[in-house]
């Protein structure tokens, strides 16, 4: 059997209201190898620390939070809190997200996505904002908006999260 594409698998998007029960990965078989300074996010990870201004937040509402982050060739998909963001990270408008916000699943958002460095870059239309992850070691960093947050690997993108977290 022929291993897909990344081209011939259709860009997926958020269902309307986000999706409740993870639905299943997007880029699975393809296996275009990940481009010069592309960070590998390949997996399901689980927020374990969040810093905000430098300083440990016990209570922030992103602990605990999963998502799975699939890549092959120039794209990723990254999937959790009901969202599904898929992106060609080329520095392009037209190939990067076109899609809806987590907080309330209607805003939309358009995003260009870059690889820089190691590091996986977001950068908002309109804004001068930008969101980044990282590998630290075998962990993952997420610069969001007002916070960072160390994610630990729970298993391979193409695993159950459901299993993943014993929620089966």
């Amino acid at each position: 059997m022929k291993q897909p594409n990344i081209d011939d698998v259709p860009v997926s998007y958020t269902p309307a209201g986000g999706w409740t029960e993870w639905p299943p990965p997007v880029l699975a078989g393809c296996i275009e190898p990940l481009p010069d300074g592309a960070p590998d996010l390949r997996g399901i990870w689980q927020v374990v620390e969040v810093f905000v201004e430098g300083e440990a937040f016990a209570q922030h509402p992103a602990l605990g939070r999963v998502s799975r982050k699939e890549q092959a060739g120039d794209r990723i998909v990254i999937t959790g809190s009901g969202i599904i963001h898929d992106m060609r990270c080329d520095g392009t408008l037209d190939n990067g997200v076109h899609d809806v916000a987590a907080a309330d699943f209607t805003s939309p958002v358009h995003v260009v996505a870059t690889y820089e460095d190691g590091v996986h870059v977001l950068r908002p239309d309109g804004t001068d904002q930008e969101v980044k992850r990282w590998r630290d070691g075998d962990d993952l960093m997420w610069q969001y908006i007002g916070f960072t947050a160390r994610m630990r690997r729970l298993g391979p993108p193409e695993a159950d999260p459901n299993e993943l977290l014993g929620a089966s």
